[in-house]
């Protein structure tokens, strides 16, 4: 039963948030910040959870393992095969990597992506409902290898793992899972509207 595979879980919050004009990880949603949402969805099914974090990024106490990239500003594809790494060498097979400006993730996601992953034996599963969601993901943690051959070569995006590994997409209804929040208004909205 794929509900029983270890799954670790990635949370890139180390990004520059340029739209966002403010730190993604710490922005309050609902009284927590997306940090602390982000690794309480995660939890229940993924261990270890481990944030990837910018070097001297401030963060609240998580019950997480926090990693540091080496550089800011890099890309999500560094701090992903970071995190990989770690995964990797706490024994786990399969990582679920997502960012951290997702304040509706739960749970269940991962494993309507860690079933597919198993069954085919993939080495990338994503969503995809109308496009394809690259930061919300289960990636096999040997990944590691392949991101930094790819970040030698001057790559930054996850596209570029995901166009060079055997990627399966998982058709999906938009949901308010996979939804992602970019600027404060975005934000502001999703609290107000609770999005469906």
């Amino acid at each position: 039963m794929t509900s029983l595979v270890p799954v670790a879980a990635i949370i890139l919050a180390g990004g520059a948030s340029r739209r966002m004009g403010r730190d993604k990880a710490t922005a309050v949603f609902e009284g927590k910040t997306l940090v602390e949402r982000t690794v309480s969805a995660v939890s229940p099914r993924c261990a270890p959870v481990f944030v990837v974090a910018a070097p001297g990024q401030p963060l609240p106490s998580l019950e997480a393992e926090i990693l540091r990239d080496e550089v800011r500003g890099v890309g999500p594809l560094l701090a992903t095969g970071r995190g990989l790494r770690a995964a990797a060498e706490a024994g786990r097979e399969y990582a679920f990597v997502c960012a951290v400006d997702m304040p509706f993730l739960s749970a269940d996601l991962i494993d309507e992506l860690i079933g597919p992953a198993v069954r085919l034996g993939a080495d990338v599963v994503l969503p995809w409902d109308g496009r394809t969601h690259y930061l919300t993901g289960i990636y096999r943690t040997d990944l590691h290898e392949r991101v930094s051959a790819l970040v030698d070569a001057g790559e930054r995006s996850m596209r570029a793992l995901a166009d060079t590994v055997d990627t399966q997409r998982v058709v999906m209804p938009e949901q308010r899972a996979l939804t992602n929040v970019n600027t404060i208004a975005e934000l502001r909205d999703a609290a107000s509207r609770r999005i469906a």
